[in-house]
């Protein structure tokens, strides 16, 4: 997750700073020095939507053999003792488990940061209240564009509708809500259309989602836009967000599932904002890029653990076969992770191979190379040109 607004020159936020914290890229398993991963929990393979781009393949329908509340208490008892600095609850729906309400609320009283990943469809005033009570720092909801579109993208009609009036619920009960926005050939022209709702509903985050072929999205290839497409967004994202410095509007822009993203950002600052550039510099290698397996772990509805939310055909370990401490950093830790936390320039081949980049996005998502049936090989979702990737101007790198 790269905060373009944050490399631009706004102030850090007020929320631990996970991604451009100092000594953050020197922890070999953990997102903080001291403490654990952040962890993203797909708690449920259920879904009120069919989202034609759904990563996790949700379903409308029941999902046997989910964690029970009994097993998902014993979870989160397990991140409180890891010290997990995040918790990112997601699904399918988060909120058709019927326990949702009561383990989020669970989770806060063992001091664990709470964030929902949702469609917003099932935020009723007395669920907007119940998650606001219950701890929830931060909520971020998906919208595809304009009505028609966003319904036909998620299986629906009125999910829009529905969408925007749990977005207002959720905010008229002092939640805070950010907009989620999956980037595809199709979406792209619809970007300015999700800044504008942002501003015009007083919401203070959006997150542009990289197209990743897992779940149904694997079936989306001939979705996946063109480099060219992509750095034409990107560029108009980093307009849109130097904007929203300069106004000091306090709106966050960041895109996410994409780490060449940063040494682009780095570029088109040298390019278009050179004073800045630097600090930019300092702050992405602070972050180091892709670190799946390193500061973030995914468990799946069945309790699989894997490296990140997208590498659903990686499996670490299962959390009903051993404890999650064990699997990440202990005696059932997969071999994987070894490889993961050791140095992968030389592991990764093709385009990464001679980057000049390489310390700013850690060879990008391991996803998107897996796709192309080569786990260690270059992301080809990667945003640079062969000249910038030859090329480091600075020669810091």
């Amino acid at each position: 997750m790269l905060s373009l607004t944050r490399l631009l020159g706004a102030p850090p936020p007020a929320d631990p700073d996970l991604r451009y914290a100092a000594g953050a890229r020197a922890t070999r398993s953990g997102a903080l020095p001291g403490r654990g991963p952040v962890v993203v929990w797909n708690w449920t393979r259920r879904c009120n939507l069919e989202c034609q781009h759904c990563y996790a393949a949700a379903v409308r329908g029941p999902a046997p053999g989910e964690l029970d509340t009994e097993e998902a208490r014993g979870l989160l008892s397990d991140l409180a003792a890891m010290r997990v600095p995040a918790l990112l609850l997601s699904g399918g729906e988060p909120l058709v488990r019927p326990d949702a309400i009561e383990l989020i609320a669970a989770a806060s009283a063992l001091g664990l940061r709470c964030t929902l990943s949702t469609n917003g469809t099932l935020v009723d005033a007395a669920t907007a209240g119940a998650l606001a009570a219950a701890g929830i720092t931060y909520v971020g909801v998906s919208v595809d564009g304009p009505p028609e579109v966003h319904d036909r993208w998620r299986g629906r009609r009125g999910a829009h509708a529905a969408t925007l009036a749990g977005i207002r619920r959720l905010r008229a009960a002092g939640v805070r809500v950010g907009l989620r926005f999956t980037l595809h050939r199709e979406s792209l022209r619809h970007v300015p259309y999700v800044l504008g709702l942002a501003e015009e509903e007083g919401i203070s985050r959006v997150c542009f989602y990289h197209l990743v072929p897992a779940g149904r999205g694997t079936g989306l290839g001939d979705l996946a836009p063109g480099r060219a497409e992509v750095r034409d967004s990107l560029e108009y994202l980093l307009n849109q967000a130097l904007e929203h410095v300069r106004r000091g509007t306090g709106v966050e822009v960041l895109t996410v599932g994409n780490h060449s993203d940063g040494p682009f950002t780095y570029l088109w600052m040298r390019a278009h904002l050179p004073e800045r550039a630097a600090g930019a510099r300092v702050l992405l290698g602070h972050n180091g890029g892709n670190r799946s397996g390193v500061a973030m772990v995914c468990v799946g509805p069945r309790g699989d653990v894997h490296p990140d939310q997208f590498s659903w055909d990686v499996r670490l370990g299962n959390v009903r076969e051993a404890p999650l401490p064990a699997i990440w950093q202990g005696e059932r830790a997969a071999p994987l992770l070894d490889e993961l936390r050791a140095p992968r320039r030389p592991r990764i081949g093709g385009r990464c191979a001679d980057c000049a980049w390489f310390d700013l996005c850690n060879g990008n998502l391991r996803a998107r190379a897996a796709a192309t049936g080569d786990f260690w090989g270059s992301d080809p979702g990667c945003v640079l040109e062969d000249g910038e990737i030859a090329d480091g101007l600075d020669g810091d790198c």
